[in-house]
């Protein structure tokens, strides 16, 4: 890894790039790995970086040094570093996921899967709390701190993701989709708040790019075009649209620089365009500041320092280059008189005036070629800086050069914080006298501080102990500073600083108080009238209206330079303010410490006259102001030069004197007769008052003692009295105790009642229980037994059915048998009828041989007579022929009959089982017999031959018929049988 450290830079180099970042390989072919992105953390003096390669790396541009934090093997998308745990940070990798690592255990915190596509931004809430994950199809919500996904924003295919982020310092996201449509969400319940309109058509561009002020207020967005909109997030409206130079064409990146002074409200906005180069501009005045980037060393990516300090730019040859943002803004505002005046003390080198101009062209700020030359000459510079010609008197210790020093703080403004405590004891020439401050320190604590912390309440107890060490230290080295009220005020702001070097701290306030503090003790213990009026000569002679202003309303010296001057300008600048002032003041004469107090005063003169009351003078000289210290220290140099030399502070004020070794010098530069008195009347006092405490304590031991006595006393009377009023007490109390027993008696003696006539309900309710319970279990038997009877039931009608289904088909079988009797009835009568026409016509054939014969015994006389005797004959047999037909009609009747009288019976039986039989077919066999019988009475008349033909037909059908009756009859007493035994059943159950 190669890397230019710092302190080299700023001693070779008066330029904006702090370090070039160029990342080689150690192969035998090396070659570049390539950043891709960066990020800072939330104090602006650390960095992260990622290669294409996975490497992650850390830079502490405060301690000049950089550490390799995460090797992850795949390229990294996205980057963030200002979560609020300070050591971890998240990282978007090119497969889609999003890890947490720590920067100090090197360790795997969470991975967070969920996307997917490349993810290329990144936004943490305010807090630390959230952060919003954006890739070109979604774009999710975690919570850091179980590292879960909350929500996720899910949109049409046709519409996608420019950029969701996190608004600075509100709790309100923003949404930005490809349709240039942007919305407001509420971070907890994700409620759409707002929507901007749409831009006008005579500028719409489709954005691509967005930025916020960090106060929140002002929405800058760009695309493919050299317009900016300016947004108001507060009125939804686009309120300026700043057309960029004509060489640019489209915007990439786009993020404002922030400022201490302007409260958020950020007026320089930095624009990355498509050649490369990075133009910083005026939204109000749209004016174009300064640029950073070029054509041949063109930047693909940057990321601005929360604080504003340094911009951290990715090159498109994959290094990285960290700027100065104060160097850019000096390299503006600076006047040339100072950099002549830096290159006058070489004279074998001198740069020509052409080299330093900056060019302006349509408001375009252009910088100054950095040619071959210039380089030469800058290393020229550094070896003529180490020359002999310097005089003695700028030499310090440790090879420091006091010139060489004050040329660097010009071109920066301030030393290099790692270097500042040991360019300050080179310059102060700290003699570190171990031996002398440990004999202060082991004089312990000073007696005028033992109460520190009741006047000065301090938060931190060790910075309070330090405090008060070194107090004690200057009260015993010099007698006056145990009475000196301010003391306290000036020294904290470098006990906080040197806390943990004690040493230091002392001399570096000893050596304050000897040489910027001259001449501060000789009207103790009033302000030293002699340095104000020194004071009030300067301002006098630059702003004679401001004095008078003060005149005017009764503001003397002690009040607008006073404060300042007790307080080292501690209480109305912040500490790299004050750090940066203390560089100066250490580096130039002791005057330069009065003459900021003028600078100051001059600088603020605007709202200085708008002040009327005294309360307002006071407030504003106790507390911090919208003022920026480096036009302070610039007024204090231009005052150093142009202040005429008979009011000129530092022809009153020795040089510089440092330290002595070994022993440090007796400070006796104040009235001491003064202090001398105050030290013995503060003695005296002392004195007195330990007599008077030993006398009042005396005093008070014997009011004790009599005190005392009177308390016995008074305890003995009231314990008397408690005696006999705590045996009046008892004796109420056992009075109360028997009425009480004899009421709980009475009580106990209901309550035995109650309980008995409880027990008597419960009793009966218990009985009434029971029976309820037997007459429900009785009910259930019952319902048991309905349900076993209806089943019973149910099972007799199916069989029933059954049976009547039976006796359907033995109905059917009849009524077939039937069909079949009277089939072969019809063919026995077929048949009977032929025997009988044949027996007939035998007869017929037999009488008519009859006739024939007997007409030839009889022919004559007995002609008619025998007619007669044949009609008779042949009526006869026509008759027993009829007679025999009748017989066998009656006969098929009969059976007819009888069968019927069967089937019905047995359908009856079968519909009523329960029925008693009645007697039927009692005269079956009479019935029966009776067209037998007639027929054997009209069988006398017949034919012998017939008759036997007739009784064998008769015979045979009541075989048959017999039969049948004996099947019928069978079937009709086992369905009795079944029936009476089913109605015989439900009377067992009833039973």
């Amino acid at each position: 890894m190669e890397q230019n450290t710092l302190p080299v830079l700023w001693s070779l180099h008066i330029g904006v790039i702090i370090v070039n970042i160029i990342h080689n390989t150690s192969d035998y072919h090396p070659k570049v790995l390539r950043f891709l992105n960066v990020a800072f953390d939330g104090t602006g003096d650390c960095l992260i970086a990622g290669d294409h390669q996975g490497n992650i790396y850390v830079f502490d541009l405060h301690g000049n040094r950089f550490n390799l934090v995460q090797r992850t093997a795949q390229a990294c998308t996205a980057l963030a570093f200002n979560l609020r745990r300070k050591s971890e940070f998240l990282v978007a990798l090119a497969d889609y996921s999003i890890k947490c690592f720590d920067t100090v255990t090197k360790e795997l915190v969470s991975w967070m899967r969920g996307h997917e596509s490349s993810v290329f931004s990144i936004s943490v809430h305010a807090s630390g709390k959230y952060a919003i994950t954006t890739s070109s199809d979604t774009a999710q919500l975690w919570d850091l701190d179980t590292f879960q996904r909350k929500r996720k924003l899910n949109i049409r295919q046709s519409v996608g993701i420019q950029k969701v982020f996190f608004l600075p310092l509100s709790n309100t996201i923003l949404s930005c989709f490809k349709d240039n449509s942007i919305f407001a969400w509420e971070c907890d319940t994700l409620f759409c708040k707002y929507q901007l309109p749409a831009p006008p058509e005579s500028s719409s561009i489709l954005y691509k790019v967005f930025a916020v002020t960090r106060d929140g207020r002002i929405l800058a967005a760009g695309g493919k075009s050299n317009h900016l909109h300016l947004w108001c997030l507060e009125a939804r409206q686009l309120f300026r649209i700043i057309q960029m130079p004509t060489k640019v064409r489209a915007i990439r990146h786009l993020e404002f620089l922030p400022d201490s002074f302007d409260a958020g409200s950020n007026q320089v906005l930095g624009v990355l365009s498509q050649d490369g180069i990075m133009r910083f501009i005026n939204m109000q005045t749209c004016k174009l500041l300064f640029e950073i980037g070029s054509l041949d060393e063109g930047i693909s990516s940057s990321a601005i320092s929360p604080h504003g300090r340094y911009i951290a730019s990715i090159m498109e040859n994959g290094s990285l280059n960290i700027y100065s943002v104060q160097a850019l803004t000096q390299e503006i505002n600076k006047p040339p008189p100072p950099l002549v005046k830096v290159i006058e003390d070489l004279p074998k080198n001198k740069l020509s005036s052409s080299d330093l101009k900056m060019k302006v062209t349509s408001g375009r700020v252009q910088q100054p070629a950095k040619s071959r030359e210039s380089k030469m000459q800058t290393r020229i510079l550094k070896q003529d800086l180490t020359g002999d010609f310097e005089s003695k008197k700028n030499e310090l210790p440790d090879g420091l050069n006091k010139k060489r020093l004050q040329i660097l703080l010009k071109g920066y403004g301030e030393y290099p914080t790692k270097y500042r405590m040991f360019i300050w004891r080179s310059l102060l020439q700290l003699p570190e006298n171990h031996t002398a401050f440990s004999t202060l320190i082991d004089k312990g604590t000073h007696v005028a501080f033992l109460n520190l912390q009741k006047k000065y309440p301090i938060k931190s107890r060790k910075l309070l102990r330090v405090l008060q060490r070194t107090l004690s230290a200057l009260a015993h080295w010099s007698v006056i500073f145990s009475d000196t009220p301010y003391l306290p005020l000036l020294a904290f702001p470098f006990v906080k600083l040197f806390q943990n070097n004690q040493l230091i701290c002392f001399e570096v306030i000893a050596t304050l108080i000897i040489n910027w503090c001259q001449h501060w003790f000789e009207y103790f213990p009033n302000p030293p009238i002699n340095i104000l009026s020194m004071i009030e000569n300067v301002l006098a002679f630059h702003d004679k209206e401001l004095l008078q202003h003060f005149i005017d309303h009764d503001i003397t010296s002690q009040l607008y330079a006073w404060p300042l001057l007790e307080t080292v300008f501690s209480e109305v600048l912040t500490r790299e303010e004050w750090l940066k002032l203390f560089d100066n003041i250490f580096s130039n004469h002791p005057s330069f410490l009065l003459m900021t107090v003028v600078a100051y005063n001059i600088c603020s003169r605007t709202p200085l006259l708008s002040c009327n009351l005294k309360d307002d003078f006071e407030f504003f000289f106790h507390h911090r102001n919208n003022l920026d210290i480096n036009v302070v220290i610039r007024q204090v140099y231009h005052l150093m030069e142009t202040t005429p030399t008979d009011i000129h502070p530092d022809s009153m004020l020795n040089v510089f004197v440092a330290l002595t070794k070994g022993q440090y010098p007796v400070f006796n530069q104040y009235p001491k007769f003064i202090v001398d008195y105050q030290t013995q009347e503060r003695e005296r006092i002392r004195n007195d008052e330990l007599d008077y405490l030993r006398e009042r304590q005396t005093v008070e031991d014997m009011q004790a003692k009599v005190d005392q006595q009177r308390v016995e006393d008074e305890a003995w009377y009231q314990k008397q009295e408690l005696l006999r009023k705590a045996e009046e007490t008892r004796r109420e109390m056992l009075l109360q105790e028997e009425e009480k027993m004899i009421q709980q008696r009475q009580r106990l003696a209901a309550v035995k009642r109650e309980l008995k006539v409880k027990e008597m309900h419960l009793q009966d309710a218990a009985r009434r229980r029971f029976l309820k319970l037997q007459q429900d279990q009785q009910e259930m038997e019952l319902r048991r037994l309905d349900d076993e009877i209806g089943r019973k039931v149910y099972m007799r009608d199916r069989e029933i059915a059954a049976t009547a289904r039976d006796l359907e088909m033995r109905q059917l079988e009849l009524e077939s048998q039937k069909r079949l009797y009277e089939k072969n009835l019809t063919e026995n009568q077929e048949a009977l009828a032929k025997e009988m026409r044949a027996d007939a016509d035998a007869y017929r054939r037999k009488v008519d041989l009859e006739e024939h014969m007997f007409h030839k015994l009889i022919e004559a006389g007995e002609t008619q007579s025998q007619k007669t005797q044949k009609w008779k004959e042949a009526e006869g047999k026509e008759f027993r022929l009829r007679s025999a037909k009748k017989a066998s009609a009656l006969s098929d009747a009969s059976r007819k009959w009888f069968l019927k009288q069967e089937i019905n019976a047995a359908v009856e039986h079968a519909e009523n089982p329960c029925h008693k039989e009645e007697p039927r077919f009692q005269n079956e066999q009479d019935s029966s017999c009776l067209p037998r019988t007639s027929q054997l009475n009209d069988s006398s008349e017949m034919d012998p031959s017939t008759q036997i033909s007739l009784n064998r037909r008769a015979v045979e059908w009541d075989t048959t018929g017999q039969n049948l009756i004996k099947k019928v009859r069978n079937l009709r007493q086992r369905l009795t049988a079944r029936a009476r035994h089913r109605c015989q059943t439900p009377h067992l159950l009833a039973a």
